[in-house]
């Protein structure tokens, strides 16, 4: 099996194979996380190590769905710099605070690369049969080309669908978080075989998404929307997903579209998100996740339920 994905670990190499015709279907759930994630911390910033913490030690000692645990690689420039400038790759290293909201920590550069990693890898397993979900931080949606913002450093859902789709597979991403991911349809707008669509309050940060352009396809959707509207946007979302017809789907999966999330004012309960995994489930294209927002103490529980029904 030839490889067209370098992921760099301990000097060994893990490949994507190079056949775009994906394995078929095996349901056995793949979980991408590394506890090197919660190292880095801004005290009061709400993408706080606790929020992964504790939803690895749920995951880790629940009986509903059978895991298998892998690690994340640090992903190499190649992948990376097909997304962001050089200069942009070179700024996270600098030291100096992005925004108010995305400090420049010690270590973040390979956090970064580290969570570019597990979604790369996401998509590896993804590709071999599995569905996988890439439980890192940072997350990466709102990083654009040339900037970090909103808690993330590097595009990470982009960066892997632009990977796949430089080797020949049609990609859709649907976003779920209730930020819309400018950074995400920055980098994908006007690009060939590729769809992003996303679900998200408005107004909200960064203040974008208000409406639909080209293969970028948005659902603004009011602030304290009845849930039942909130549910069926997400459906028209998910329906032009699979009207799509993507070889390879993939997934920014924020839960803070959930009715006690103290980031934003939308009233989706538990049982929704399950509700969004049973949909991943029910298209049988190789799909993959990562986590992206989702600030309420009841994370961990949504991020079970979304595996569940995923899981099936």
């Amino acid at each position: 099996m030839t490889g067209i994905l370098t992921l760099e670990r301990s000097g060994r190499e893990a490949t994507l194979p190079s056949s775009v015709a994906p394995r078929a279907l095996c349901w056995s759930m793949i979980v991408i996380s590394d506890r090197r994630c919660l190292d880095y911390v801004r005290p009061g910033h709400p993408e706080s190590p606790a929020r992964v913490a504790r939803t690895l030690d749920l995951l880790e000692t629940q009986g509903d769905i059978s895991i298998d645990w892998r690690e994340p690689f640090l992903a190499t420039d190649a992948p990376i710099v097909r997304v962001h400038s050089p200069e942009h790759l070179t700024s996270l290293s600098g030291g100096v605070d992005f925004d108010a909201d995305t400090p420049a920590l010690p270590g973040i550069s390979e956090h970064a690369r580290r969570s570019v990693g597990g979604a790369l890898l996401a998509m590896n397993c993804a590709l071999d049969g599995h569905p996988a979900f890439s439980l890192l931080r940072p997350p990466g949606h709102h990083a654009t080309p040339e900037r970090a913002m909103g808690f993330c450093y590097l595009n990470q859902v982009a960066i892997a669908a632009m990977e796949a789709r430089a080797n020949g597979l049609r990609v859709a991403v649907f976003d779920f978080d209730v930020h819309h991911g400018n950074g995400t349809e920055e980098i994908l707008h006007g690009k060939t075989d590729v769809l992003y669509v996303s679900v998200h309050q408005s107004p909200c940060y960064p203040g974008t998404g208000r409406s639909s352009r080209g293969n970028c396809r948005n659902f603004p959707m009011a602030p304290e929307l009845p849930r039942d509207e909130y549910r069926d946007a997400l459906s028209m979302a998910w329906d032009d997903v699979v009207q799509f017809r993507p070889d390879l789907v993939a997934v920014s999966a924020g839960f803070d579209a959930y009715r006690g999330d103290p980031l934003a004012q939308e009233l989706l309960e538990g049982e929704d998100f399950e509700s969004l995994g049973r949909d991943l489930r029910s298209l049988a294209v190789p799909t993959f996740a990562v986590l992206e927002g989702g600030y309420s103490t009841d994370l961990p529980d949504l991020v079970l339920g979304f595996l569940r029904g995923w899981e099936g």
